[in-house]
């Protein structure tokens, strides 16, 4: 959520938009840095605390967004006040809680297809970030596709980019790691399917005279699998899970691995996989939702049981040639997915929203 709000906004503002952002006060200075010349307007410190924040988006924020006089309001999380006094829209980033309920927690579930629907049901254009996203809300919820504008992610090249010399040495620095390793980037929440990825390394991995290390990068996040299935890990063998990396290391990170592995159970979008392809890093990744929208050819796949994942690994880490040839290909297509494009994407919803 934080990489699409922080690269959309510039972008939009590239794009000729005229923009005022409504932040937290801890996120002040960030925004006012980030947008020169953009009337970045505070909430109240209250809302910090979700609750509070919940309750302010239905009463505070309505009077603020319209003493900015701004012709739409842009809600970038699934909820949205329900009396704003102007067109809304609101992204809907997956539609995970209701084609896999079961790898979320059951408040967080039941909250976030209430807010679908009411959002559906009442914002004047909703946002998808794949095709995908909105084929199965039009599924599973009945959704009006006419009414859901899809906005594919972008990647930065400037930061995720193959790696320099320097830029390899600092994340190995940073890792503590000088042999080959497998990457991973992503919360580890059931979804990402990180205790599966774990298991089916050890299998690909195991008997082999210098295995790979799993770097298991991002927040902990709620899986109690994953502990489980790393104190089962051979003690030859090395997992690290170095948790948050800065962003001016995640592209060594991604392009000085082995490979990049995101075995998850379904994404609205994928943004791990777009950066680890941009980096030229060869990718394993599975068909679910959104993944191959994203990956097209230029990635490799598996479904996402350990056994399947285990062997997929074992032919990857076996294949150099094929590695190198998936690196040069997720390169060119990642080139593809454009910030700018994305932000014209979200004007075109703006103006159908405001003109309807």
């Amino acid at each position: 959520m934080g990489r699409y709000v922080d690269e959309l906004l510039p972008a939009l503002l590239a794009e000729g938009a005229d923009l005022a952002v409504v932040a937290q006060a801890h996120d002040l200075g960030h925004y006012r840095a980030l947008l020169p010349g953009v009337d970045v307007l505070a909430a109240p410190a209250a809302v910090a605390r979700p609750p509070a924040r919940l309750l302010w988006e239905q009463a505070g924020l309505p009077l603020l967004v319209r003493k900015s006089r701004a012709d739409v309001l842009h809600s970038p999380h699934y909820t949205m006040p329900l009396a704003a006094g102007l067109p809304v829209v609101t992204t809907l980033h997956d539609a995970t809680f209701f084609t896999h309920p079961e790898v979320h927690l059951a408040v967080k579930r039941r909250f976030f297809r209430t807010w679908t629907r009411i959002s559906l049901r009442r914002a004047r254009r909703c946002v998808t970030p794949s095709a995908a996203t909105r084929a199965e809300l039009v599924r599973e919820v009945g959704a009006d596709p006419s009414r859901i504008d899809v906005a594919h992610l972008g990647v930065d090249a400037a930061r995720f980019h193959v790696p320099s010399a320097a830029e390899r040495a600092g994340v190995r620095a940073h890792l503590g790691v000088t042999g080959p390793y497998i990457a991973f980037l992503g919360t580890l929440e059931p979804r990402k399917n990180a205790a599966g990825l774990v298991r089916g390394w050890v299998e690909a991995v195991g008997d082999r005279p210098d295995p790979p290390a799993l770097v298991l990068a991002g927040g902990r996040g709620w899986d109690d699998q994953v502990d489980a299935a790393i104190a089962a890990v051979p003690d030859h063998l090395t997992v690290l899970r170095p948790g948050y990396v800065p962003l001016d290391l995640l592209s060594g990170l991604l392009g000085e691995a082995e490979l990049v592995a995101y075995p998850s159970f379904g994404e609205g979008f994928g943004l791990p996989v777009l950066e680890a392809m941009a980096c030229g890093a060869a990718v394993l990744t599975t068909r679910r939702l959104s993944l191959p929208e994203v990956g097209g050819d230029a990635v490799a796949y598996t479904e996402p049981d350990p056994a399947s994942i285990g062997s997929a690994l074992r032919a990857l880490l076996d294949d150099p040639v094929r590695r190198r040839e998936l690196g040069e290909a997720a390169r060119a297509r990642a080139a593809g997915f454009d910030w700018r494009a994305c932000a014209r994407a979200h004007l075109a919803a703006y103006r159908a929203a405001a003109g309807a």
